[in-house]
């Protein structure tokens, strides 16, 4: 029997790059597309040699040809981090608008079933706690946060059309903090600059007064969440992330504590716009998907800790 084919748009990137190795071991092909803007080439070094692998480097927002059949359109690609979206505000806006619907136009020519990679962004800085995929959310469209917030929010409106009107199979996975192994340690975010700051003794800046909140889900649990919400039946939104909350500045705590570091803690402005809560209801994960993330945040933290400070190394 052929085996099913995938295409992951950002397949270079921190979760790209894992949903690729994840595709693939379920016995997937994978065609990998990415322009390597953020995404890079080691995070899928691993996978050159696997026959079931080929990666096409590609701006999505441009075109997508894609030669042979398809089962399967994930598009990923898009800048995720703060620091990223507002040094690359229209790249971003480009890939959330044009990538998605050059992604839903492969998807429909080849008649497969699409998944966006959504965000908790969506809901932007929430009146209601925890989030819930039902609860419309709070965004500036005008701010600087709004380049990615927005963009992720007509993907989600363009990827609702296609099902509507194209009758296209489509599901939109509402991705919440992540993190583990692969994540850039320059890339803006609490944790990994939390941890970069630690293992090289420095100290760690926490933004406003420290009391906003995250919620950190590790990466094998979102991308199992992923496929899971790809191989169901659930065209609308499905969050898929780690209920577990905890403040910036207890968080920057526990990362001093499990590095050992000598690390103090300074505070620092809040920047425009940035959420203060963020916590996924994940009810509709465990109802629909069968889903709830298994990995601890101590388990999770220590498995990182190991890949950054062989970064830092």
């Amino acid at each position: 029997m052929n085996k099913k084919v995938a295409v992951v748009t950002g397949g270079a990137g921190f979760l790209g790059s894992h949903l690729c190795d994840r595709l693939l071991s379920e016995n997937i092909k994978v065609i990998c597309l990415d322009n390597l803007l953020t995404g890079r080439l080691e995070n899928i070094e691993h996978l050159f040699g696997n026959e079931n692998f080929q990666f096409i480097k590609l701006d999505v927002t441009n075109f997508i040809h894609v030669p042979s059949r398809v089962d399967y359109v994930l598009h990923f690609a898009s800048p995720a981090s703060p620091i990223d979206y507002l040094k690359l505000p229209i790249q971003t806006l480009k890939v959330g608008s044009l990538g998605t619907h050059k992604a839903l136009g492969l998807a429909k020519e080849k008649e497969a079933k699409f998944l966006l990679a959504s965000t908790s962004e969506v809901y932007g800085d929430p009146l209601i706690h925890p989030q819930r995929e039902d609860y419309w959310g709070n965004v500036n469209p005008v701010g600087p946060r709004g380049v990615y917030d927005e963009a992720k929010r007509f993907a989600e409106a363009i990827t609702m059309a296609y099902n509507r009107y194209h009758k296209l199979d489509t599901r939109i996975a509402r991705i919440f903090n992540t993190y583990g192994p692969r994540m850039r340690l320059d890339d803006g975010r609490a944790l990994p600059t939390f941890f970069s700051q630690a293992l090289k003794g420095e100290d760690i800046t926490v933004y406003g007064d420290g009391k906003q909140t995250r919620s950190f889900c590790y990466v094998s649990d979102l991308i199992d969440g992923i496929f899971k919400l790809l191989m169901s039946d659930e065209t609308s939104p499905v969050n898929i992330g780690n209920p577990e909350e905890i403040t910036i500045e207890d968080f920057a705590k526990e990362v001093v504590r499990i590095t050992k570091s000598k690390s103090k803690i300074v505070y620092q402005d809040l920047p425009v716009d940035d959420p203060k809560i963020r916590q996924p209801d994940i009810s509709k994960a465990k109802a629909v998907l069968n889903w709830a993330p298994e990995i601890s945040r101590a388990e999770g933290f220590r498995k990182t800790l190991n890949y950054f400070a062989k970064m830092i190394a």
